[in-house]
């Protein structure tokens, strides 16, 4: 990034009032009869019917049209675990989003948790809050069982961003691409650099859509999973090919398609060059700046 973007961003999030999300009243609050509906005494009415009925919940309180943002900031996108405190620029960006295109309001919610069945305690407590559930920035393989218990355990909906969202979009951006450059689905070969919650998420989806399992190369800070590997976890398991390729030099020779979803800077312009002709990039970490000028065809960058 610039130095001139860095400046606009800090100020962009400090003036002229810090942060990116308020709340808003949403009832007429000027005269002492409004504010005796708005609390006491009239509140009294609304917290009955609740009581009769959960589901009336719905139909009294904002509840259904709010969705908390949570994380413990464990694997702040692209920066890696920062903590709770420092992800909150991020939550607050996600309920921008919310609200901008889908005028959903948004709790962003750091917790500082000391271990991830804290955390879903944490979560499970004040899930009734909520009309659904976004967990952020957790890393993995923690994020798996925090999903499938809050999952179990919440009477809303739960959503894991850094998972689904990330898969949901990089399949459509893929077939898309696909099509674009005359590229066969099941025929393309993957590279994906990263092995958390977004890369197992989006290769999983991938591979229901078409992309066959021995055509994906994944990777993680050691290098290339394989099969040959006796430090792998469950989840990285899954995507062990039988291969003599052990860098990400190795993997990317004749690849159709690199995913990035790591760290920035690690897509070098000489390996793009070692890709299959009309290459497509998907630059969920960001590549070298200087690839698409240096490359001696222009990638579909996504």
């Amino acid at each position: 990034m610039s130095q001139d973007l860095k400046e606009a961003a800090l100020e962009y999030h400090a003036k002229p009032r810090p942060g990116k999300l308020s709340v808003e009243i949403t009832k007429p609050t000027k005269t002492s009869r409004d504010l005796s509906l708005a609390y006491s005494p009239g509140v009294a009415e609304p917290v009955r019917e609740i009581a009769k009925d959960p589901e009336n919940a719905y139909k009294y309180t904002a509840k259904g049209n709010l969705v908390a943002v949570i994380s413990d900031g464990s694997a702040i996108l692209g920066l890696g675990n920062l903590g709770p405190l420092a992800s909150k620029p991020v939550m607050e960006g996600k309920g921008v989003l919310f609200k901008r295109f889908a005028g959903i309001d948004v709790f962003d919610i750091e917790v500082n948790s000391e271990s991830p069945q804290a955390f879903i305690e944490t979560v499970e407590r004040i899930a009734d809050t909520f009309g659904g559930i976004n967990l952020e920035d957790i890393k993995a393989p923690e994020c798996f069982e925090v999903e499938r218990a809050l999952i179990e355990k919440c009477n809303v909906p739960i959503f894991h961003d850094d998972q689904h969202g990330t898969a949901i979009v990089t399949a459509a951006g893929m077939i898309n691409a696909l099509e674009l450059q005359g590229k066969k689905i099941d025929e393309a070969k993957v590279v994906c650099l990263g092995a958390g919650a977004a890369a197992i998420a989006c290769m999983k989806l991938l591979i229901s859509c078409g992309i066959r399992s021995e055509n994906i190369f994944m990777l993680d800070r050691k290098g290339v999973i394989h099969s040959g590997r006796d430090d792998l976890n469950q989840y990285k398991a899954m995507f062990a090919n039988d291969t003599d390729r052990r860098t990400l030099d190795d993997a990317i020779d004749g690849a159709d398609v690199f995913l990035g979803l790591s760290g920035p800077d690690l897509l070098t312009a000489d390996q793009l060059k070692k890709m299959a002709p009309n290459p497509i990039v998907f630059a969920c970490s960001n590549p070298d700046p200087e690839i698409s000028r240096k490359s001696h065809w222009p990638p579909v960058m996504i």
